[in-house]
């Protein structure tokens, strides 16, 4: 069977499948994203005003240091709030029994890690996969984000 048919009778047979999880899904991820992008200008906008105020003093590598280390806890922070995010919403839609259950799937899913023995409903599966979509996108955007920061505050000492 060629693939023609195949894609054409999943589509016939299936399109209603997953409608909730893009209904919900998409709306999530812009959220998130938006969420992320947000608290990363906030980060950048205090990681650089804290960063020249410490390095005109005597240790410019100690700062550096400093702001890389509080720049990936606070990112780290995001991803764990976009994270709940997503399990707030498991929880609302009823895809899994408990708040930290939903967390620690959303966890998983986000950082696409794919260890835990819990599992959606069946009928939410694929909102679990676009969450680790989700996932690379704001992992991705951290990783440019920490990237330009060095640019940043990397202090010609180095």
């Amino acid at each position: 069977m060629s693939i023609g048919p195949i894609i054409l009778s999943y589509l016939a047979i299936s399109p209603m499948l997953w409608r909730s999880d893009w209904l919900w899904g998409l709306p999530l991820i812009v959220l998130t994203v938006v969420v992320h992008t947000v608290g990363l200008v906030f980060i950048k906008q205090r990681a650089v005003r804290i960063f020249s105020h410490m390095s005109e003093r005597k240790y410019p590598n100690a700062a550096f240091v400093t702001i890389m280390g509080g720049t990936a806890l606070l990112a780290s922070c995001l991803h764990g709030l976009e994270a709940g995010i997503w399990a707030l919403a498991y929880r609302w839609v009823g895809a899994l029994p408990d708040g930290k259950t939903a967390m620690l799937y959303s966890l998983n899913a986000i950082t696409s890690y794919g260890h835990v023995s819990s599992y959606l409903e069946e009928h939410w599966q694929l909102l679990g996969a676009l969450e680790a979509l989700d996932g690379w996108l704001l992992f991705g955007l951290t990783a440019a984000f920490l990237f330009a920061i060095v640019g940043k505050v990397w202090p010609t000492s180095l």
